[in-house]
């Protein structure tokens, strides 16, 4: 299906001209501090069951969108929405239902995860912490196997764990809920090239059986190109390229989507959707 046929009657997540400024340091003595725009007036939508990739360099504003996004930072102006149902920063009795949908795998999970939690504390906390309605050893047991995690590593400590291992765990913390949309950040950044392929096509897997829909936030175009059915290319706070990811690799329409694609040696296979 053409994603832009998708969005018009499966809306899921919506940018409605969304802006944020970054503050610049000024002179000791300027009364009013100074701001640079990161972006102004995106708007985006993304489907439900899309598998999206937004790529751009480091300083592009994307980061700062996917904090917009997360409900982590308020946009200066715009609205966000899922589902239909407005999105900001808030208690977390506020964000349990978008918690719920909404899950998030982050950039270093061998950081993020508490070093001296074991495997199965880590994704049972999301279950506790999000009322989840089940027995929740039994839910871990099921999204380990999922991920791939030998059920051994239950009681492993996350300071104990490999990259690859830890970055599983992350993935199936964010899955334990069942969420609608999962969100990532640089997931494989950390990762050897074997480790990259096989965190990529557990992602797809897992989306694909479960009907996830999936936000892939990277700088590496090729991360996307063999698992996002739709390309998103952030540069200087704007999307300059947004069309199934087949069309944006083989014809792209901005001269900074061509110099990105000669900087890979090789792209993978080219998802049709």
């Amino acid at each position: 299906m053409n994603p832009s046929l998708q969005l018009v009657t499966e809306p899921f997540l919506h940018l409605h001209n969304v802006s944020r400024k970054l503050a610049v340091p000024g002179f000791f003595w300027q009364k009013k501090q100074e701001s640079a725009p990161l972006f102004s007036h995106l708007s985006l939508h993304i489907g439900r069951h899309e598998r999206v990739g937004l790529v751009g360099a480091s300083g592009c504003g994307k980061s700062s969108l996917l904090r917009i996004v997360l409900a982590m930072d308020a946009p200066d102006s715009g609205d966000v929405f899922c589902d239909g149902k407005p999105v900001r920063p808030g208690s977390a009795r506020s964000l349990r239902e978008y918690r719920q949908r909404v899950q998030y795998i982050p950039q270093d999970p061998a950081s993020s995860l508490p070093p001296s939690q074991n495997v199965g504390q880590i994704i049972a906390e999301p279950l506790k912490r999000l009322g989840f309605q089940g027995e929740i050893k039994t839910r871990v047991t099921q999204v380990m196997a999922q991920t791939g995690l030998a059920e051994m590593l239950m009681h492993r400590a996350a300071g104990a764990l490999s990259g690859g291992q830890a970055q599983r765990v992350a993935i199936a913390r964010a899955l334990a809920i069942r969420p609608e949309f999962l969100i990532a950040d640089e997931s494989v950044s950390g990762l050897d090239l074997p480790l990259r392929e096989q965190i990529k096509q557990l992602l797809q897997q897992v989306t694909q059986q479960n009907g996830m829909g999936l936000l892939m936030v990277t700088h590496d175009i090729s991360m996307v190109a063999g698992l996002c059915e739709r390309l998103l290319i952030m540069h200087d706070g704007e999307i300059i390229e947004d069309s199934p990811t087949q069309d944006a690799l083989l014809a792209p329409r901005h001269p900074h989507t061509r110099q990105l694609l000669a900087a890979v040696p090789h792209l993978p296979l080219i998802v049709n959707g």
